[in-house]
């Protein structure tokens, strides 16, 4: 009966939570909220009805990770500032939709439009300088179509004999063209007219005169397909055969090093079960070497017990998420801008996959010989969300120091804890409780002895890191094209679409992953070296060591950019790390 109360208590969390998640409301400090998040019933319109242009960010063309407010700039303000209510994958991604002055109807074309007359005072035109210096563009919302264009251009004037001279210029005019089909919105583009600029170079105080225009045209394009446009702007098609090479190469790779493997395991194996079953007397008079020299310790339960089955139960967590993310995608469900799916799938199936972590170290743990429950069933919970912690109050303090979009609201940063504090360690506590009481049962084939052997000396390649290093660069020379794509995604504005393939690759992975670990434990006990427990599991994840490589590449990178390139980066080697 208690159990079934708490069933239905968690059941309700779980609803409230995730409509929160689903549309939480974020008020921004100085306007406020509204939710305008719209079905496709409600992209109908008809003629001359409002539909509201949202700004969203401003950054860096050069660097897509460093983002500001649309407003952070001095461009015209509506009266009432309303920001939109997003979800929260949206937010974590960095999206601040703001309304703006721009009254853009549906199928009315306009003409030098006046959006407004603003006086921009030296400190506007330092902000304007330094945005158009380095290359700053602005990104849009209408009817839920991204649009993206530039704020201004630099011009060089070259002069004999001098350096030369650069010119700043801010454009003042924004032209609009939009494709509708029937009483819906298909397309739409934006552009700048250069012939229309305000020279920012100097001046204390200018006036400066905003204008707009819009042009409807009619198109064929069905509303269904109006986001094969970006689609277009990934990495198809030109790039497909590169990600098929990749797939043929590693999938060579793959036959060889398991065909290569799978030799040499089984007549290594055969000719072992050939000489350890003679006859009992020949055997009594053999001395007993490799692998069955060490058979009563290969079973002892490792050192650091606690941390040993909650890296396990983490670890098979984090292979569930995983699967579940690639079934979503291909699926289709983190099609183009489709803001905030990916990152509140994430926090969504981490809470709910959380008891599968707490279930596998109980499991591991009670067959181990633990009898630390509580200890263990804390570790698991903390493992991963520990260190993400750490690194999320790191860099949240820097971005609200630069004030960049990364920085998180208090509201959502609430909403996470109430995630987290409601779902996630509920769920581990109540993997932890039934993986204790569960019926699994291991019964080793031979018997542990008291004490351990001495472990012999073992040449330096046989060590630890020599170990992993060589269980990593397989798997990851399998999959490092694929994350050269990945990367431009993450670092550039690149849009990563191609999930079959890259679930192709994830499950070479695997297998390459489990052969080269299996073969490595396999020659660790042929040594007679059997603390195999840790070793197999380091040399499993040590995949996400070339990562590591990364960060002195990206130093000269990082040196001509802003500090806020190291936002992806450090958050990419924390999750390989975990």
């Amino acid at each position: 009966m208690r159990a079934g109360v708490c069933l239905c208590s968690l059941a309700l969390s779980f609803s409230t939570l995730f409509r929160v998640v689903a549309g939480s409301e974020l008020s921004a400090q100085d306007g406020h909220s509204q939710r305008t998040l719209l079905s496709e019933s409600d992209h109908k319109y008809e003629m001359h009805d409002q539909i509201r242009l949202f700004a969203n960010k401003v950054g860096p063309f050069s660097n897509p990770s460093e983002t500001y407010q649309y407003y952070n700039l001095p461009f015209c303000t509506p009266k009432d500032k309303e920001y939109k209510t997003e979800g929260l994958g949206e937010v974590l991604e960095g999206d601040r939709l703001v309304n703006t002055p721009y009254d853009i109807k549906f199928r009315v074309d306009k003409e030098n439009e006046i959006l407004c007359s603003r006086e921009l005072t030296a400190k506007d035109l330092r902000k304007f300088r330094k945005a158009v210096k380095k290359d700053y563009y602005f990104q849009m919302f209408y009817d839920d179509l991204p649009i993206w264009g530039f704020i201004g251009k630099v011009e060089k004037l070259m002069k004999s004999g001098e350096k030369p001279d650069l010119r700043y210029y801010l454009f003042t005019h924004i032209h609009f063209e939009i494709l509708y089909n029937a009483n819906r919105v298909i397309e739409l583009s934006v552009s700048t007219d250069p012939s229309k600029t305000v020279d920012i170079t100097d001046g204390e105080n200018i006036i400066v005169d905003y204008t707009y225009s819009v042009k409807w045209h009619d198109t064929s394009i069905p509303y269904e397909k109006r986001m094969d446009k970006y689609s277009r702007y990934s990495f198809l098609p030109q790039h497909l055969e590169i990600h098929w090479f990749s797939i043929i190469n590693s999938c060579v790779t793959v036959l060889l090093l398991t065909g290569f493997l799978a030799t040499i395991l089984m007549r290594v194996l055969k000719n072992d079960f050939i000489k350890y079953t003679r006859d009992d007397e020949a055997a009594e008079e053999a001395e007993e070497t490799g692998w069955k020299y060490i058979h009563g310790d290969v079973f002892r339960p490792p050192p650091h017990l606690n941390l040993f089955c909650a890296c396990v139960g983490t670890g098979t967590q984090m292979f569930v998420l995983t699967l579940c993310i690639f079934g979503l995608a291909l699926i289709g469900m983190y099609y183009p801008y489709n803001r905030g799916a990916l990152l509140t799938s994430c926090v969504v199936l981490y809470a709910l996959t959380s008891g599968i972590a707490g279930y596998t170290a109980a499991v591991c743990y009670r067959i181990l010989g633990g009898t630390n429950w509580v200890r263990n069933v804390v570790l698991t919970v903390a493992l991963f969300c520990g260190p993400m912690l750490i690194t999320f109050s790191v860099l949240n303090t820097v971005a609200i120091v630069y004030r960049t979009t990364a920085a998180l609201p208090f509201g959502t940063i609430c909403i996470i804890i109430v995630i987290w504090a409601l779902v996630t360690f509920p769920l581990t506590v109540l993997g932890g409780i039934a993986g204790k009481n569960s019926k699994m049962e291991f019964n080793a084939p031979c018997r542990t002895t008291k004490y351990a052997r001495e472990v012999p000396p073992l040449p330096w390649y046989r060590q630890t890191v020599p170990q992993m290093l060589m269980a990593g660069f397989l798997p990851f020379s399998a999959i490092y094209i694929e994350l050269y794509y990945i990367f431009a995604s993450v670092w550039g504005h690149k849009v990563y679409t191609i999930y079959p393939i890259l679930f192709i690759v994830f499950i070479i992975l695997v297998i390459v992953t489990a052969f080269i670990t299996i073969a490595l434990t396999y020659f660790q006990l042929a040594v007679e070296d059997h603390r195999w427990w840790w070793r197999s599991f380091m040399c499993g994840g040590s995949t996400g060591m070339p990562f590591s490589f990364l960060i002195p590449a990206q130093a000269p990178y990082a040196s001509r950019h802003s500090l806020h390139i190291w936002f992806p980066s450090i958050m990419t080697h924390v999750l390989a790390g975990c």
